[in-house]
């Protein structure tokens, strides 16, 4: 059996769509799955990257993609009334509801719900209030606690080379993207590229020169 960590943010809508595909995607295989939830802003200011929703012309064409994909996936999902937004009061929320600090599927599902069905402000305090009352945590959301335990996950995930959502673990592998569950599957399923020299080759090419 492969266990696989599923590091998201409820921000993304790729990250959204990649939970509910990844049982389509797995299915017949023998795995586990642990979601983390992970604070997307983190990973991208530790690369010094920009967002895909803070580029105008891309954030566009994001919310013109994420809809066809759910479309052609029969995936429910309606844009949020404002997006990019605060995702923290969620992630924490996710975090202070398990002892552990790792939401279950249900959970999870919820709060990607919160976001992406509807079409409401994920961010409105009253819908939030509704969301606790549905999902009693276990420690202060806003608590010193939960703020350091996300804090954490976000750290340790960047220090396995986590540098956006969704990503999926196995066995020390990272795969990152909706697009790349074919790849996951393959591997979990015991494909034979994987041992060949490929995977490790790709991060000894040569870089010759940046933007400047």
């Amino acid at each position: 059996m492969k266990h696989i960590t599923f590091y998201f943010d409820v921000i993304s809508p790729y990250a959204y769509l990649a939970f509910h595909k990844l049982p389509r995607a797995l299915q017949g295989l023998s795995y586990s799955v642990t979601y983390q939830p992970v604070f997307l802003g983190g990973l991208l200011q530790h690369h010094g990257v920009r967002g895909p929703a803070e580029v105008p012309a891309k954030r566009d064409w994001l919310y013109r993609q994420v809809q066809w994909l759910a479309h052609a996936e029969g995936v429910a999902l309606d844009l949020p009334a404002v997006h990019p937004f605060n995702p923290l009061p969620l992630l924490r929320l996710a975090l202070a509801c398990d002892p552990q600090g790792l939401p279950s599927r249900h959970l999870t599902e919820a709060v990607f719900q919160h976001v992406w069905c509807g079409g409401a402000d994920a961010a409105d305090p009253a819908r939030f209030a509704v969301l606790l009352q549905q999902w009693p945590p276990l420690r202060d959301p806003q608590g010193a606690e939960v703020k350091a335990a996300l804090k954490q996950a976000t750290d340790a995930a960047l220090q396995k080379g986590v540098f956006g959502v969704p990503t999926f673990e196995v066995d020390g592998k990272l795969f990152w993207g909706m697009d790349a569950l074919p790849m996951l599957r393959a591997y979990c399923a015991g494909d034979a590229w994987f041992d060949g020299p490929a995977w490790e080759a790709a991060s000894r090419v040569a870089q010759a020169a940046g933007r400047g």
